[in-house]
């Protein structure tokens, strides 16, 4: 059954193979343009920090999950970007980077065979690649502690294949959200935008999360009979701090790295607004929980800081760096104030992925309908020039909206649906005992601190606001 299989994928592959006619040596790209090895080195760097990033994940959601669980989130955030680049490679820079189709999906580049074969669109691949890790492993810190892995590795090739690279077609690919006349004649000249992924990556990770977190349920011990929240502390405050520094370091690739192109000097005000935003979030973040607690909070103000470089992600090239610290100071409350709002309602979010990414990054296209003041072009300094409704656009305002609602209707709908297929033919959730035993042992066989004793804090085993498994 297994050489069956084998001898179907070789056919496929030869099938989707025509004569090679794109630039595989670069040869012919170096020749028309003298000065590519610049811009591919830049964006191959950056590209380098983004997957960077994929270390601070697995840093801050370890830091706030329990010990018993450490190895299973570092195992997640490892396999997410492994299954999703294969899984990009395959079907899903297809669908997201190919011949438009009506302004939904791509329809060429299939395994980067045929033209595709080509260093300049390998070189997008890579890019892109990158950025489909960000969004698949959000939802992992959401929904730590609790899943199944094997419902992970599925739903990490899912989303890698289909629901990243749909909607990314729609914003990046010439899709209908950009593209479409409807859209150009709104906006201006344009249509919605989003710089470097506020909705495409953030905000569609971050309502991904919140579908499963709804059909997972929260964790054993999360409520108390009553249905009143109770903190379950992460094992290391230590981890939670070396990773938000590593994601805002990484960032300095994700969004000046979004120019494509090292000639386009923008990427100086996008690096100091991708700062400034960050800062501006971590200080409301620690003012509004020292204000509240009578202490400042060091993970909400790791949230600030991640919500503040979420939110700048899409204005990021468009706004000014005034603009940049008031994204980030409204920021630093969605990820407080929204983080209290989901737990209150059973949403039993571990990291704070849900506020962070999604309710930020929706806040982030909003905001760029709003601060873009006409000093740049779409990705270039060529007109026309993108403004907001504050520069008097509302037409372009109304865009950013239009993709705000999209973005969530896309990535909580297909969320929803996956998680609960998968919920009512194989279960998403480990058993009771397995919970409680931990998934390190349970899921993999493994301790990640096998010199230590790990104790539980004493939370009683029941299930509050509905027993999802």
């Amino acid at each position: 059954m297994r050489s069956k299989w084998l001898v179907v994928l070789l056919v496929i592959l030869i099938t989707i193979t025509p004569v090679m006619a794109g630039d595989p040596s670069g040869a012919e790209t170096l020749k028309k343009n003298p000065g590519a090895p610049v811009d591919f080195v830049w964006v191959l760097i950056c590209g380098f920090l983004v997957m960077f990033m994929q270390a601070g994940f697995a840093m801050l959601e370890a830091g706030f999950s329990r010990a018993k669980n450490v190895a299973n989130v570092m195992m997640k955030n490892l396999m997410d970007f492994a299954v999703g680049s294969l899984a990009f490679f395959a079907i899903g820079f297809a669908l997201m980077m190919g011949t438009d189709w009506h302004g939904l999906i791509g329809t060429d580049g299939w395994f980067l065979a045929g033209n595709a074969y080509d260093v300049s669109t390998i070189e997008i691949w890579f890019f892109m690649l990158v950025f489909c890790a960000t969004a698949a492993t959000i939802v992992s810190g959401a929904i730590a502690e609790r899943p199944k892995f094997s419902v992970y590795l599925i739903y990490s090739i899912v989303v890698s294949a289909i629901i990243y690279p749909i909607y990314g077609h729609w914003l990046w690919g010439s899709g209908w959200l950009s593209s479409s006349d409807f859209m150009t004649k709104l906006g201006g000249g344009y249509g919605a935008l989003d710089f470097a992924g506020s909705g495409v990556v953030h905000a569609l990770g971050g309502y991904i999360a919140l579908a499963a977190c709804i059909l997972l349920g929260p964790r054993i011990g999360k409520y108390d009979e009553k249905g009143n929240p109770r903190p379950i502390p992460g094992h290391s405050i230590a981890f939670a701090v070396i990773g938000t520094f590593i994601l805002w370091f990484g960032w300095f690739g994700f969004n000046p790295g979004s120019t494509l192109s090292a000639h386009e000097l923008r990427i100086s005000v996008i690096a100091a607004n991708t700062n400034l935003a960050a800062a501006a979030g971590a200080v409301t973040a620690m003012a509004i929980t020292w204000l509240r607690n009578g202490k400042p909070d060091v993970g909400m103000t790791c949230n600030g800081a991640i919500a503040g470089l979420v939110a700048i992600t899409a204005p990021c090239a468009w706004v000014q760096p005034w603009a940049a610290v008031v994204i980030g100071i409204v920021a630093g409350f969605i990820a407080c104030y929204g983080y209290w709002w989901l737990e209150r309602r059973g949403i039993d979010d571990v990291v704070g992925a849900i506020p962070v990414h999604g309710f930020a990054g929706t806040w982030g296209l909003i905001a760029l309908g709003l601060f873009a003041d006409g000093t740049y072009g779409v990705y270039t300094t060529e007109p026309p020039l993108v403004t907001g409704l504050l520069y008097g656009n509302p037409g372009f305002f109304a865009c950013q909206v239009i993709s705000a609602v999209v973005n969530f209707v896309w990535a909580f709908g297909t969320g929803f649906i996956l998680f609960w297929i998968l919920k009512k033919t194989i279960g998403i959730r480990v058993s009771p005992e397995e919970e409680m035993l931990g998934l390190d042992i349970t899921e993999h066989a493994a301790v990640a601190y096998p010199n230590f004793v790990c104790t539980e804090t004493g939370l009683p085993v029941t299930m509050k606001r509905g027993e999802n498994r």
